[in-house]
């Protein structure tokens, strides 16, 4: 088995069909497409301890349950607060105690009480962690999760805060803009290698070096 198969895993989802599924080293990630506004839940697991965690429960809780399987919850971490992303979260903490986990900015977003998360935080996974990465723009409190793998390119779950092509909406509010893109730039682009896979809220996944020769045009056009 390939253990970080960059170039085999697209990462490509459709509405009602199955996940994509990729074994790291010591994680397997695995990405499923629900709603009407096709979003993208991820379910990762320790594969040394079977520990479960899942980013964003943004909608058909059945459908989640059943990748959630009987390996029971650990959390539920939502990337932030707008309501496509949390629209299962309420059933899938009641039938799996997981413990829910937003940063403390979004916290009154949601519909149950959560844990809060601020910048540089850990969310473990079995043996594996998660560190949070506050991106503020798209809402006050948006974050990121970084994997880095030890044996392989780090991984990075933005939610609606980076996509293929360019970081969220910002609803034409330069101010708004300017801290997403400079958060963009400070805290993932300057940070990590080109090879950092990352996995949106929406659609298809990229990597850092595919969209780093856009960012200036980016910036440029203010969204």
């Amino acid at each position: 088995m390939d253990l970080n198969p960059v170039m085999t895993y697209s990462g490509d989802v459709t509405p009602g069909g199955a996940p994509a599924v990729r074994e790291l080293d010591r994680l397997t990630i695995s990405k499923l497409s629900v709603g009407p506004m096709d979003n993208n839940a991820y379910l990762l697991r320790c594969r040394e301890t079977g520990e479960q965690v899942l980013i964003d429960a943004a909608n058909e809780a059945p459908r989640l349950l059943d990748l959630i399987g009987d390996g029971g919850l650990a959390a539920v971490v939502t990337t932030h607060r707008h309501m496509d992303h949390w629209v299962a979260l309420e059933e899938v903490v009641a039938k799996t105690g997981a413990r829910p986990l937003v940063h403390a900015d979004d916290a009154e977003g949601l519909p149950i009480d959560a844990e809060p998360l601020r910048e540089g935080d850990t969310v473990p996974v079995g043996d594996c962690a998660l560190e949070v990465i506050h991106l503020k723009g798209h809402t006050p409190g948006s974050i990121a999760l970084l994997y880095r793998d030890p044996s392989g390119v780090p991984h990075l779950f933005t939610g609606d805060s980076l996509f293929p092509g360019g970081v969220g909406n910002t609803e034409k509010d330069p101010e708004r803009f300017g801290q997403l893109i400079d958060d963009v730039e400070r805290k993932l682009f300057d940070r990590l290698p080109d090879e950092t896979w990352f996995y949106p809220g929406h659609g298809k996944d990229s990597t850092l070096g595919a969209e780093r020769p856009a960012l200036p045009q980016w910036r440029a056009r203010g969204w």
